[in-house]
């Protein structure tokens, strides 16, 4: 199951019953909740279905490639991006429903031609990230299009950002700056992420780590665009086919660079030929290219799948602390190890709300304990993909293949034993997408095939 088919999931889920007040604001600012009823929503044990507060966004098409809804790390706060006749609203809820605050409205650069009707059929739409960055939390609205475009110019095309203070209160809230990134690219071909403590937009490729990038200051509003990726790591000069190196996470100390051949770290600081697992050489394959393949970054780790010796062997996972390269945790798995020279990956990296479980599809860790899990069918067992994690260790997850009605397999997990103890979940039970970090679970729905509902259901109480 693919990244994609995760994200497509939500359309499986067609519970009924009444939503919210949809796009009105319920009671700014006294009426701290909602008060229609609840969406009925079959969800695991460890939340409570009658405890929560749910928000309606119809304008969501139903095809697009990410949601406009963020939880903000390690907090309370999820974020959602409403449109208007005016432009767009940011607001900000905490997972008991208190609305803490909504955006004067804001103005998305103007959409490129064929923003609506890409050759994938997943409509661009303007959307949110949830950011920490030197300890403060930001939510970033962003979006992809042409600045100063009328009848007499083409107009110049941007990345648009607009960065928040997750703290903020009140109503009208305008951003501490807007941020413009010259780009060229196709729609639905960038990224914006902050995985390593550093705002990263990348374009120009579809997939999770396109060719292109820039590291955004959100402080002073700086970019600097990283020119030539090959040229980052010196390693990268004497390595074989050392060509569609890419910045794949932005930090303090730099960029993580990913070497197209093989290879990574950040320039100045460390590289991947000192860091390799045991049993593993710097080096593989005939030509010798440089081992280690970065998969993706969450919560300030890097995870790293590295080729063994032998063709035949069983491929090696590892986590990294992504400010000094030092391994975490090793793992043996059979999921596939990405080429090094490609940008899109099968499953995401996702971690609980306080970082101490990472995973990406069947390959799961625990670095408070230095131990991994691999959830790699074999040959019996199902292949099981990772959905989300809770700070208690429960995952959430759906399996390899589908039910014999066609309908996806889900599962939940307990990562806190040696094989991560897969259940079923019945069917018609919905799974979280994101946690807070007081045990909120953040479920999407479809609402009669229309718009998105973001569900916030409150951690059962013991």
């Amino acid at each position: 199951m693919t990244a994609a088919a995760l994200l497509a999931l939500l359309s499986t889920g067609c519970s009924s019953g009444p939503g919210t007040a949809g796009d009105k604001l319920l009671g700014w600012p006294d009426d701290a909740k909602a008060t229609a009823p609840l969406k009925k929503l079959n969800v695991p044990r460890f939340f409570d279905a009658s405890q929560g507060w749910d928000q309606e966004l119809s304008w969501v098409p139903p095809s697009v490639k990410t949601l406009p809804v963020a939880v903000v790390p390690r907090s309370e706060t999820v974020a959602f991006m409403q449109a208007a006749s005016n432009g767009y609203t940011i607001s900000a809820r905490s997972s008991d429903g208190k609305l803490a605050w909504r955006s004067a409205p804001w103005s998305a650069p103007t959409p490129v031609a064929a923003a609506q009707k890409p050759s994938d059929g997943a409509a661009e739409i303007p959307s949110v990230t949830g950011v920490e960055i030197d300890g403060r939390g930001y939510v970033v609205a962003y979006a992809h299009g042409l600045r100063g475009k009328d009848q007499l110019h083409d107009g110049a095309e941007i990345v648009r950002l607009a960065i928040f203070p997750a703290d903020a209160k009140g109503g009208s809230i305008k951003p501490l700056r807007e941020i413009d990134v010259p780009v060229s690219t196709d729609p639905g071909e960038f990224h914006v992420q902050a995985t390593g403590g550093r705002l990263l937009v990348a374009w120009g490729e579809s997939g999770t780590f396109p060719n292109e990038s820039a590291i955004v200051n959100v402080t002073t509003g700086e970019v600097a665009v990283q020119q030539d990726a090959d040229r980052l790591l010196t390693q990268c000069s004497t390595a074989p086919m050392c060509v569609t190196s890419r910045v794949v996470a932005a930090t303090p100390d730099g960029p993580l660079v990913a070497m197209g051949g093989g290879g990574f770290g950040i320039p100045g600081r460390y590289f991947s030929d000192t860091l390799t697992p045991e049993g593993i050489d710097p080096k593989t394959g005939f030509i010798g290219f440089w081992n280690g393949s970065v998969y993706g970054a969450a919560a300030d780790h890097a995870l790293i799948g590295w080729y063994p010796a032998s063709v035949t062997a069983t491929p090696v996972w590892s986590v990294h602390d992504l400010h000094t390269g030092a391994p975490q945790a090793r793992l043996v798995c059979g999921q596939e190890v990405p080429r090094a020279d490609k940008p899109s990956r099968d499953y995401p990296v996702v971690s609980s709300p306080r970082g101490q479980y990472l995973a990406a599809g069947s390959a799961v860790f625990d670095l408070k304990n230095k131990r991994g899990i691999c959830l790699q069918g074999d040959g019996n067992r199902k292949t099981i993909a990772v959905v989300s994690i809770q700070d208690n260790g429960t995952a959430y997850g759906a399996a390899s293949d589908t039910s014999e009605n066609g309908t996806p397999v889900l599962a939940q997990l307990d990562l806190n034993t040696p094989n991560g103890n897969a259940s079923p979940l019945e069917v018609g039970t919905e799974v979280p997408y994101q946690h807070t970090a007081g045990g909120a679970g953040v479920f999407f729905t479809r609402q009669d095939g229309k718009g998105v509902v973001v569900s916030v259901r409150k951690p059962a109480r013991p």
